[in-house]
């Protein structure tokens, strides 16, 4: 049976712009991922439903692609009963775990530390989370794993696609060749690997860069026609805009590479460099972006790092 698959574009109050949700009729009526927590998405939302011929009240379940808060806020909103499915590294995001968030802020103090950033921008760590009110506390009802089927849509598999967030799937339909995305591949912007904090305290970061390129690279395994991305129009020339942003990923680590050749730099002094205009107001995003380079460059034996004073220092 071909899954009918309903776009749903609704507003957010983050520099990304709009978030896109889909609605898919299968055996179950099915919501994949969920905007972000505002009156005017609930509004929109509610709208865009009833436009198709629905009410949200029909809604019986509900996956999500990843925990950023623009695609889990309106959880708030619907039933308490409806299913919620994910990875299982949503569920401290979206239940605003206080343990973790308490470990999330120890861990950006210590990162912050050994990135070697000015103690004058510390005051950011309480901003980090400033987004959260824009989430959910709501718990997963239902985890998913790598080549899990899902109920209620027949022929849609999980794809574990980590990088852009720990919590990252995709959804995969074999015989249509289609992927719901979320954020994993977005035609108009490359999606950040973002720093995130351990969700058990002994263990170290995942380095996300890295994840992510192994995730696009095992995409291209897969015949894939169109991605129903997250954000703006859906993806048709697959492959090649993933060969795109792997190169254009390379091109930029070795500009970075440059600045380490120049002379020992910390991570934070190369996020100035690298982003000298916007790094103060996006402090979170510009040193995910600039951490990301510096591990992809460690892992091709391009640099090193010392981790013998409280600030790191990457060279040659």
């Amino acid at each position: 049976m071909t899954t009918q698959i309903h776009k749903i574009v609704l507003p957010t109050p983050f520099d990304v712009g709009d978030v896109n949700v889909y609605l898919l009729e299968g055996d179950s009526l099915t919501l994949v991922d969920a905007g972000v927590k505002t009156e005017e998405a609930w509004i929109k939302f509610n709208q865009e439903v009833e436009r198709l011929g629905f009410s949200v009240s029909q809604i019986n379940q509900v996956i999500l692609t990843h925990h950023h808060p623009d695609h889990v806020g309106l959880l708030d909103y619907l039933d308490k009963d409806i299913k919620v499915i994910g990875h299982r590294n949503n569920e401290v995001w979206i239940a605003q775990d206080r343990q973790f968030l308490h470990q999330y802020e120890a861990f950006f103090l210590e990162f912050f530390t050994q990135s070697g950033i000015d103690t004058k921008f510390l005051p950011l760590l309480t901003k980090l989370k400033s987004t959260l009110k824009y989430s959910c506390h709501r718990s997963l009802t239902d985890i998913v794993k790598e080549g899990d089927f899902i109920s209620g849509l027949e022929g849609w598999q999980v794809i574990e696609t980590p990088g852009h967030a720990q919590s990252h799937i995709a959804l995969y339909h074999d015989e249509q060749q289609l992927l719901i995305g979320g954020d994993v591949l977005i035609g108009h912007i490359s999606s950040n690997p973002l720093i995130e904090p351990p969700q058990l305290q002994d263990e170290e970061r995942a380095k996300s860069q890295i994840q992510y390129n192994d995730t696009l690279k095992r995409l291209l395994t897969f015949p894939i026609k169109r991605v129903y991305a997250g954000h703006g129009e859906e993806v048709e020339d697959v492959h090649n805009l993933i060969h795109e942003r792997l190169n254009k990923q390379h091109e930029r680590a070795y500009k970075v590479l440059k600045m380490i050749k120049e002379q020992p730099r910390t991570a934070f002094e190369v996020c100035v460099q690298l982003f000298p205009k916007v790094y103060q107001k996006q402090i979170g995003l510009t040193m995910s972006e600039t951490v990301g380079q510096l591990d992809y460059l460690e892992s091709i034996g391009e640099i090193k790092v010392d981790t013998s004073r409280q600030q790191w220092v990457y060279y040659v």
